[in-house]
C-alpha cells in the first residue's frame, strides 16, 4: 500500500475534527470568556489537546482575529534560534495567543513568557496538568472514541477491529496518537485493513464491512 493511500496517513488524521465532549464551540468559548479569556487545555499525551487547538486557531482566523500558535514537545522545549525572538515578542491587543505544551517550559521561563503576553486579547495553552492557567476543558479518551475515530478514517468497522482497539488502547495507556500510529503500521503491512472494499461488494463502489482476522 503506497503511503498516500493508507488511511491512518497524516493527511487523513489531519482531516480528523475535535469531538468536543459535552459541551459545543459556543459554550466552548463563553466559558473561555468567563475565566478572563486566560485559559488551558489539560489531558495527558495523545488526548487530542492539539487537534483542538489547531481546530480552535481555524476558528478564530475565520472570525478575523489575528492569531500566533506556538507548539513546544519533548524533543523541542524551546522555538528555534530564528524565531526565538518573536516567541518572546509583546503581543498586540488585538492578537491571541496560542502555546501548545506549556508544559516544557520551566516554571521560572512560563511566568516570564506569560507576563509579557500580558497586553494580548487572550491566551489558551495546553498541558498536560493543570495548574499553569485556569482550566478550561479537560481531555479524556475512551475505546468509544477510538472506535468512532478508526471507523470514519477505515469506512467502517468489525468486531475485529473493534477488538485491536482494545487491545491497543490498553497497551499505549489511551493515547490515540500511538494507537493511530499502530493501525498506520498494519495498514502499511497488509494488502488491505480489516475494513476493506470487499472483491464481493454489493455495488460497484460500495463499502462493504468484513471481519477479517486481524494480529
Amino acid at each position: 500500500m503506497l503511503a498516500r493511500e493508507n488511511p491512518f496517513a497524516s493527511h487523513r488524521l489531519h482531516g480528523l475534527r475535535f469531538r468536543l465532549p459535552g459541551v459545543d464551540w459556543a459554550g466552548l468559548e463563553r466559558r473561555w470568556h468567563e475565566l478572563g479569556r486566560r485559559a488551558a487545555i489539560v489531558g495527558p499525551e495523545g488526548s487530542g489537546k492539539t487537534t483542538l487547538l489547531e481546530e480552535w486557531r481555524q476558528r478564530l482566523e475565520a472570525a478575523g482575529w489575528r492569531v500566533r500558535l506556538w507548539r513546544l514537545t519533548r524533543e523541542r522545549r524551546r522555538p528555534d534560534r530564528a524565531r526565538r525572538p518573536a516567541f518572546w515578542t509583546v503581543p498586540a491587543a488585538d492578537e491571541l495567543i496560542l502555546l501548545d505544551g506549556a508544559e516544557q517550559l520551566s516554571w521560572w521561563a512560563w511566568r516570564a513568557w506569560l507576563r509579557r503576553m500580558r497586553p494580548a486579547h487572550g491566551i489558551v495553552v495546553t498541558t498536560h496538568r493543570p495548574g499553569r492557567l485556569p482550566t478550561l476543558l479537560e481531555c479524556r479518551t475512551t475505546p468509544a472514541l477510538l472506535d468512532e475515530l478508526v471507523a470514519e478514517l477505515l469506512g467502517g468497522s468489525s468486531p475485529a477491529v473493534r477488538r485491536l482497539n482494545r487491545r491497543w488502547f490498553r497497551r499505549h495507556e489511551g493515547n490515540l496518537r500511538l494507537v493511530l500510529r499502530a493501525w498506520y503500521d498494519l495498514c502499511a503491512r497488509r494488502p488491505f485493513p480489516p475494513v476493506v472494499s470487499c472483491p464481493a461488494s454489493p455495488a460497484a463502489g460500495q463499502k462493504a464491512v468484513c471481519d477479517r482476522k486481524v494480529a
